[in-house]
């Protein structure tokens, strides 16, 4: 009878350990996942384990468990930073004539770059598995804002679709990286742009 009580006892005691562990674990990854974020809106600032784990006061075996590895952790703090802005591509895709649809958001675009324009400077040779899919719907939803404006006759045709993407895609990230920030100089880019790929008269 005592045996089976202790056995209860222990059994007890270990599925709450282990609710704790599991809530633990959560807790950690959260925090590492918050402060990756974080660094990823500082310009200069290291995107080591190391960093990332004084960031979030954890150890940075904690760090690495939680996510097994800081290619992991870092694709799933970028990909959130981008999640939103995919969606709200398609939101404007949808709701908007594809020309407006088009300079609304490249407007928001460049303001979302030029708050983390560092990141791209942080992630070359990193496995991002996420990031790169958000990234390459990102390519694809405007390059159909870019063909509904043809098809409309608000954007030039005799542009190669790809060539216009590029030159949307590099300029706006330049724009982006401009210091400090100008809303003045995004405005006055965007004009220049869309006004250039409009049809000639």
């Amino acid at each position: 009878m005592s045996n089976t009580g202790a056995g209860a006892g222990a059994a007890a005691a270990g599925s709450k350990g282990g609710r704790s562990g599991r809530a633990d674990a959560v807790r950690n990854r959260q925090l590492a996942l918050e402060a990756a974020t974080a660094l990823l809106a500082q310009p200069g600032r290291p995107l080591t384990v190391d960093a990332i784990a004084r960031q979030a006061g954890l150890g940075a075996g904690t760090v690495v468990r939680a996510f097994g590895g800081k290619d992991a952790l870092l694709d799933a703090a970028v990909s959130g930073l981008l999640e939103p802005v995919v969606q709200r591509a398609r939101q404007l895709l949808e709701q908007a004539r594809p020309d407006q649809a088009l300079r609304t958001f490249l407007a928001e675009l460049i303001a979302f770059q030029s708050a983390h324009y560092a990141i791209s400077d942080q992630l070359g040779g990193l496995d991002l598995p996420a990031t790169t899919a958000l990234e390459a719907e990102l390519v694809r939803v405007v390059q159909e804002m870019i063909a509904g404006a043809r098809r409309d006759g608000t954007v030039r045709t005799d542009l190669d679709p790809a060539v216009t993407a590029d030159l949307i895609s590099e300029t706006t990230h330049a724009i982006a990286r401009s210091r400090p920030p100008s809303k003045a100089l995004a405005d006055a880019y965007l004009t220049v742009l869309l006004d250039g790929l409009r049809p000639a008269p």
